[in-house]
Parts: C-alpha cells; structure tokens; sequence
C-alpha cells in the first residue's frame, strides 16, 4: 500500500486538471466574446425591415426608368458610368456597406465629371465583400449590388 498523500500523486492532478482547462478556455472566450460584440444583427430591425419595404419599391422605379450603371475599378479609384435611363447629370449618393466590418462602411455624394463619370476614390475601401447602393439625388429610384473589392471585372447595376 502506498503511504503517499494524495497531492503528491500524478493521478488526481491529471483529472483535476482536465475540467480546470475547461474553465479556463470558457472565460476567455467569454472574455474574447464579449469584447467583440457581432454588429451583423441590428437593434432596430423592426424598423429596417419596414425600409427595406420602402427600397424595394425605389428598386423597381429604377427598373422602370431603365436606369443602368457599370461600375470598374481604374487603379486607386472606382469609375461608375451611366448607361441606360435618363440622363439627368444631377449628383448621385453611393453607399458601400462591408458585410461584417461596418466600422468601413461608406456614403458618399459624387457628381459627374467632364466625361460624364462618376469618380469615387478606392483606397477608403479595404478588400472584401459589400453591399453597394446607387441612390439618385432625391431618394426617387435606388440600384444595389453585392460585390467583391478589388473588382477584376466590371459590375453592372440594373
């Protein structure tokens, strides 16, 4: 028989310690958890859900105007030009939401230059994927697309 006391043993340190490393990874991923909120959920969403009613009907308007954009990628900055609808030259409003970082998130009023494009400058944005809205000026008619950055093609919006 052995004589030795039990906390000089291997044995009840080892199963002593299994559920303790257990404890531990649970804290710091509470810890880990609860310094990194998920934004993917909002607090709001009775109301967004209600907006999104409101875009869908701004989306077919833009159908109907026949409104078509493509949107390229020239260097460090992004060239969106028009295609098909009225002609209206009047500024337009582009937001880019980044699907999990939405500390990126962009909005931002451009208007056309002398060569009828609309210029937005690329190095805000950082790579991945996002949603992109094309709103005109007066909140008539929206375009939205879910795009990667950096783009290898065009995209088109209509």
């Amino acid at each position: 028989m052995n004589n030795t006391p039990w906390y000089k043993q291997f044995w009840p340190w080892f199963l002593i310690l299994l559920p303790g490393s257990v404890v531990i990874a649970a804290l710091i991923t509470i810890k880990i958890a609860t310094d990194n909120p998920v934004a993917l959920v909002a607090e709001d969403y009775y109301k967004k859900g209600k907006a999104i009613n409101q875009d869908l009907s701004r989306i077919t308007q833009a159908r109907n105007l026949g409104m078509v954009f493509e949107l390229k990628q020239d260097g460090e900055q992004l060239v969106l030009i028009q295609h098909g609808g009225p002609a209206s030259g009047a500024a337009l409003e582009i937001e880019f939401h980044h699907t999990t970082l939405p500390q990126h998130d962009l909005t931002q009023m451009v208007t056309q230059d002398a060569l009828g494009r609309y210029l937005l400058p690329a190095e805000q944005l950082v790579e991945g994927k996002w949603q992109v809205m094309i709103d005109a000026h007066d909140q008539s008619w929206r375009l939205q697309k879910r795009l990667q950055l950096p783009l290898s093609n065009s995209v088109w919006f209509q």
